[in-house]
């Protein structure tokens, strides 16, 4: 049935293919050629700039990719107020139905069909690796099949990444990119863990799974059981036999093929395959194998299994202790307690990557982890880690559900009373969530800062409970501001289920810093305090980590470990730093022929590094483009977090150029976005 309303210069709509939440698909022709096409409308009116952000996304990357197994893209058309997105027509329907139609196949035929589906999509992830794109959405309604020529496709670029690796905030499950069933442990934003090309592996993994048994690996109503679900739970194995055609035959799925699609549902992401040749050569030597026998025997799998780009591992090295001793926190603050736990150390030692691995046990116990980053150059504003942490709660709470919403605003009326305002000119976004509230009684001086604290502490109280406890993160608390960590004692005199983490450098705190004396006087209330202390990382757990990024055993790479010892004296951030600039050096190569990683030791001590980590980052940031450079240096004036149009303001050029110079710095993991809308 074709809706009457809609009517685009041009074109001719035909029939109606997909209704969805957002989105509206019809079939048609161009009215100039009689070319067929497929036409993607918002179903908004009044499309929100994150929705048009996400069509402009997914034109742009999907124009540039002409391979046949990429949906073509012809043009963007302007409707309404929004934007259509006019695609090639080429007779595909979605790959579920299409195995859905497959019940009347036998066994053989059916695992036959099953494979060579596969082994199109591994070629099409191929393209995407080759380009640099993430596609983030990877699901059967995503991939089209056209039932008679059998050509595969893949559809919707409009969350993908053109970055070799991004960082997901933690956000409601309701708001995070990717579909829910499918999304990567990485891509939930509560795994401590970047998002790269092996994302999309996992989403293909769970895409495979439910192809093969008609099933999702994980099934719940519950938005957040599910991402705790993808990040902590195993999947069941394949069933022997599947339900999804039981009743026509008993499909017995191969212990291997069972094996390989574990493999790509790892929970972490260097536990998958780590490359698409590999995976498509185990799939072809199943589809080989059952031609010639129509059965599939055990093999090694992922042996052929190289990655050719130079990835450094994002899991911690050396830290098992520190780690642990967090996550017992974590457990006696979620019996009842509230506890500070500071982590102490140089820069670069790896103080907020050990803090961040808390995330994912809070998933378990619903809690809310936010943080906050004191600023060497903002002590003049106080509270400026706060807000920033609570701020980042309001906006968590915004995309929950309106049941939870109105279950907020009630709880939190009712903590505050008649004085919401005064918070509301702190954490702006609280209005959104409790509405316009009366002007309060001006006060000044010492008066209008302890009506600010009670209240501060009442609101806080509203999330510090058995159901969800609260894990406050403050960073570069060596910067905290005097009312902060008047503050931080308020909080810990009265709270239950509240852990507060603090990250400074201990080297840059003398014993009468107002930061010390403040742990001090917590000491002395009897509040539970602990400090851990971060060392430099050992020999073996360099040497590990430089193993792991070169695909290589231990003993192969000490002389390379020795070497990076001598100049990062064990600092993880100057170790990470010193192998990408080996890498762009070209002192560390991938030989494409004998498919492994290769370093010339004598060259490398050759060259005149310098052993400084503040100077070896100063020589790295000047090799990038000048107007980067000049970019960044304005960047850094604003603050640690910026935003691209007061950037562009300062700079006096437009927004478009603006991030067009913060492009390389992006690509280089030098800044992170804050949001997709980059």
């Amino acid at each position: 049935m074709v809706s009457t309303e809609v009517s685009i210069s041009g074109y001719q709509i035909s029939e109606e293919l997909y209704n969805g939440s957002r989105t509206l698909v019809y079939r048609g022709y161009r009215e100039s050629d009689s070319l067929p096409v497929v036409i993607k409308l918002l179903k908004n009116a009044y499309p929100s700039f994150n929705e048009l952000v996400q069509f402009r996304n997914q034109y742009a990357i999907a124009k540039n990719l002409n391979y046949p197994g990429i949906i073509q893209t012809y043009g963007l058309e302007t409707y309404n107020n929004g934007y259509a997105l006019v695609m090639e027509d080429f007779g595909g329907i979605s790959l579920k139905d299409y195995f859905n139609n497959l019940e009347t196949l036998d066994k053989t035929s059916f695992l036959t069909e099953f494979l060579q589906v596969a082994i199109s999509l591994c070629d099409i992830l191929g393209i995407l690796y080759q380009q640099i794109i993430i596609h983030k959405d990877i699901k059967p309604a995503n991939i089209l099949i056209n039932p008679e020529t059998k050509q595969v496709k893949l559809i919707d670029f409009s969350i993908a990444s053109l970055l070799n690796k991004e960082t997901q905030e933690i956000k409601s499950p309701n708001v995070l990119e990717g579909t829910l069933s499918y999304i990567s442990p990485e891509q939930t934003g509560r795994m401590n863990r970047g998002i790269d090309y092996r994302s999309d592996f996992y989403s293909l993994g769970v895409t495979f799974y439910e192809l093969l048994t008609g099933e999702l690996p994980f099934i719940s109503d519950d938005a957040m059981e599910l991402v705790h679900f993808h990040i902590a739970k195993q999947p069941p194995e394949l069933p022997h036999p599947s339900p999804l055609l039981v009743k026509e035959r008993e499909l017995e799925i191969p212990q291997v093929l069972n094996d390989i699609v574990m493999k790509m549902m790892a929970k972490n992401a260097e536990d998958r395959y780590q490359s698409v040749f590999g995976l498509k050569h185990d799939l072809e030597a199943c589809l080989s194998q059952l031609k010639a026998t129509e059965k599939v025997e055990i093999f090694e799998i992922a042996c052929k299994d190289i990655c050719d780009r130079f990835i450094i591992p994002d899991k911690l090295y050396g830290r098992e202790n520190e780690v642990k001793q967090l996550l017992a926190a974590f457990d006696r603050v979620s019996s009842g307690n509230s506890e500070i736990m500071l982590v102490a150390g140089f820069s670069g030692i790896g103080k907020t990557a050990v803090v961040n691995e808390v995330q994912k046990p809070i998933v378990k116990q619903r809690g809310y982890f936010i943080k906050g980053k004191f600023d060497q150059f903002n002590r003049n504003i106080p509270l400026s880690a706060f807000v920033q942490a609570f701020r980042d709660l309001m906006k968590q709470l915004i995309s929950e559900s309106d049941a939870q919403i109105n279950q907020w605003k009630s709880k939190i009326l009712a903590a505050l009373g008649e004085n919401g305002q005064v918070i509301i000119d702190v954490v702006p976004e609280l209005e959104k969530i409790v509405g316009k509230q009366p002007q309060v009684l001006e006060l000044s001086g010492v008066a209008a800062q302890n009506r600010f604290n009670l209240l501060f502490q009442k609101f806080i109280q509203v999330f510090t409970t058995k159901e969800h406890p609260l894990v406050i993160f403050l960073d570069d608390l060596q910067w905290a501001d005097s009312a902060s960590l008047t503050l931080v004692k308020l909080l810990m005199n009265d709270s239950g289920y509240l852990m507060m983490l603090g990250a400074y450098r201990d080297n840059e705190v003398s014993p009468a810093h107002p930061f010390v004396l403040t742990v001090e006087e917590l000491n002395k209330a009897e509040t539970i305090v602990n400090t851990i202390t971060l060392a430099p990382l050992a020999f073996n757990d360099t040497n590990n980590l430089v193993a792991d990024t070169l695909n290589c055993s231990q003993q192969l790479v000490k002389p390379l470990t020795e070497l990076i010892i001598r100049k990062t004296k064990g600092n993880p951030f100057f170790t990470t730093q010193f192998l990408k600039a080996l890498h762009e050096e070209k002192q560390i190569v991938f030989n494409r022929n004998n498919l492994y990683w290769e370093c010339d030791i004598a060259q490398v001590s050759a060259l005149s590094l310098t052993d400084d980590v503040v100077e070896f980052m100063g020589l790295q940031l000047q090799k990038l483009p000048e107007s980067t450079q000049n970019i960044l240096k304005l960047a850094a004036c604003i603050g640690n977090q910026f935003d691209l149009e007061t950037l562009a303001i300062v700079s006096e050029q437009s927004q478009t150029q603006t991030a067009t110079d913060l492009w390389k710095a992006l690509q280089e993991g030098l800044i992170l976005p804050q949001s997709e809308v980059y």
